[in-house]
């Protein structure tokens, strides 16, 4: 996906309330935008970053400007927007940059399932194969020497869409879930028992019940994103 119109840059003062994000334009002036971030952003908002935002034209938006990308001190990109994770999966999906999920006719969004009402990030069906439950999470804790954990704060939701996942497999469909690396400096993905304990342990459950964890990583710039290669997804039982 490419950012039209082009995104703009500026410097990183503080993100605040969660939503907000203040920064400093190149003239000077302190700018207020919003944050579309609920999570923990460790390590993905050090003052003095760069910040790259996008401008929406809706006049009802109290803060016009969204935080889409941070540029680090230490050279790492990062999309800090987390609701670029699934478009990313869905434009991968159809372009067939995901091996382990092409193949299937049709691609659905936000399908509703589930006995704990829940809504799927992607459904693929065919008329040959299992229906494909396809649950996306994005990536950005980088925890030293390569290692991308999830998630970066606890997430009761996240363990609600993992029991979700593990009941499909159970009834006989396919599920998927799919990790999006938006963050340039993580080469391999595990979990964050030290974070959410009960998640990591459901995590493991899932993959021991059949859920399938596939990770990729995305190619990230001031211009565009782009999923562009797989990266390994290491159970945290197994890290060394």
């Amino acid at each position: 996906m490419q950012f039209s119109p082009p995104l703009a840059s500026a410097t990183l003062v503080r993100r605040y309330k969660r939503f907000l994000t203040d920064v400093t334009l190149d003239n000077g002036e302190r700018l207020t935008i919003h944050c579309a971030n609920t999570g923990a952003m460790t390590g993905c908002a050090t003052p003095g970053d760069t910040v790259w935002y996008s401008t929406s034209n809706n006049p009802k938006r109290k803060y016009p400007h969204s935080w889409e990308l941070n540029h680090t001190q230490q050279g790492d990109w990062i999309c800090v927007n987390t609701t670029r994770a699934n478009t990313l999966a869905v434009e991968a999906v159809q372009a067939d940059r995901i091996p382990e999920l092409a193949g299937y006719a049709q691609l659905q969004t936000e399908v509703r399932y589930g006995s704990e009402n829940s809504r799927i990030d992607l459904l693929l069906r065919d008329d040959d194969k299992p229906d494909c439950y396809i649950e996306v999470k994005s990536v950005t804790l980088l925890e030293g020497d390569g290692w991308g954990a999830f998630p970066d704060a606890v997430s009761t939701r996240g363990q609600k869409h993992l029991r979700e996942l593990i009941a499909m497999v159970e009834q006989g469909h396919r599920a998927v879930l799919l990790f999006v690396v938006l963050h340039s400096g993580i080469e391999k993905v595990t979990g964050a028992p030290h974070i959410d304990s009960d998640y990591n342990q459901l995590l493991n459950h899932a993959l021991a019940s059949g859920v399938e964890v596939i990770c990729y990583q995305a190619q990230v710039s001031a211009s565009e994103l782009n999923l562009v290669n797989s990266v390994p997804f290491v159970a945290h039982t197994t890290k060394v």
